[in-house]
């Protein structure tokens, strides 16, 4: 059910109008990395306490920038995909080991992806060396394994399933299937939306080959779900609904289908919160649970009823 808001949102940036903020990582000293699906570029947020931080464009790609994960201590895998034109899809690795401001951002491209990927979207750390990415136009999940410091990449399709399809002949042609994934390493889940379908699904995985165990099971529906971070010790999930601007929090248990959401933001309809895509965790002791960063687009995928945009934000939510 829908219940009015109880998490606290504070604006920490904000970007133009039009600026479709995808996927952050969050660093050991909380600030952020940022992607922009739209403009193709990497943005930096320093961490911040009262003063509102100064963002810093760190590159720009060839193709539009969607899912960073951290996979050693500031190394980072970069998505890039064509998502309308020939798909073609790439990654990049990001050394920040070292950098501070003012300095160029070592970004090298480390793998090209080949058939069946048509759009990467939200990634995963599972294990040493292991990351999986969604990808949101083949209905699947990608495996990659990386060489030490991410220097090179394989990758090899680890997972296809029929919740994991997008709906390129429903009312809404351009929405992602599979979306936003999320490992849960103390029970061996990886969860994930897939947001035509309306769906939170999860998967086992087996903790020492890292392969998928079995079919993908029913978590809950009716939520447009984007990117979610999950919260393991209260066993729930915050699921950014994009389209629907709200953040939503759900029971990582197998429910049953048809439940109404609970929608802990964005009720009733707040602007602060219009079109939210991504959140990750604050970093400082005691904020895992309690203290995320999510991104908004401003309206990009869903405006205003008049059909205007606002500033796309970075938001500090409390929960």
């Amino acid at each position: 059910m829908s219940v009015p808001s109880t998490a606290e949102l504070t604006t920490v940036v904000k970007f133009p109008v039009n600026y479709f903020l995808e996927n952050l990582a969050v660093r050991s000293d909380n600030s952020l990395l940022v992607t922009v699906l739209n403009h193709k570029e990497l943005w930096f947020i320093p961490a911040f306490e009262q003063e509102t931080p100064q963002p810093i464009r760190l590159c720009s790609f060839d193709q539009a920038a969607m899912g960073i994960v951290e996979v050693e201590p500031d190394v980072f895998v970069i998505c890039t995909s064509d998502l309308w034109g020939n798909h073609a899809s790439y990654l990049h690795r990001l050394d920040m080991r070292g950098w501070s401001p003012g300095m160029p951002a070592k970004v090298t491209k480390i793998l090209q992806l080949q058939e069946p990927v048509r759009g990467l979207n939200g990634a995963s750390l599972v294990g040493p060396g292991v990351i999986l990415i969604a990808d949101s136009f083949a209905g699947l999940i990608w495996r990659v394994d990386l060489a030490p410091g991410a220097s090179s990449a394989k990758a090899r399709v680890w997972l296809k399933h029929v919740s994991m399809a997008s709906i390129p002949d429903g009312p809404m042609p351009d929405q992602p299937g599979i979306n936003g994934l999320a490992f849960a390493p103390k029970t061996h889940f990886l969860y994930f939306t897939s947001t035509a379908q309306q769906l939170l699904m999860r998967v086992r995985v087996e903790p020492h080959t890292l392969e998928a165990l079995g079919e993908p099971e029913f978590i809950a529906d009716g939520m447009m779900g984007d990117d979610l971070c999950i919260d393991e010790d209260s066993e729930v999930a915050y699921v950014a609904t994009h389209r629907q601007n709200s953040i939503d929090r759900v029971p990582l248990q197998p429910g049953k289908q048809g439940s109404q959401r609970n929608s802990i933001a964005g009720v009733p309809f707040s602007e602060e919160l219009l079109g939210p895509t991504s959140g990750r965790w604050g970093r400082l002791p005691m904020q895992a649970g309690k203290v995320a960063f999510f991104l908004t687009d401003g309206g990009i995928k869903g405006p205003m009823p008049d059909g205007s945009l606002r500033e796309a934000r970075v938001l500090r939510v409390k929960f």
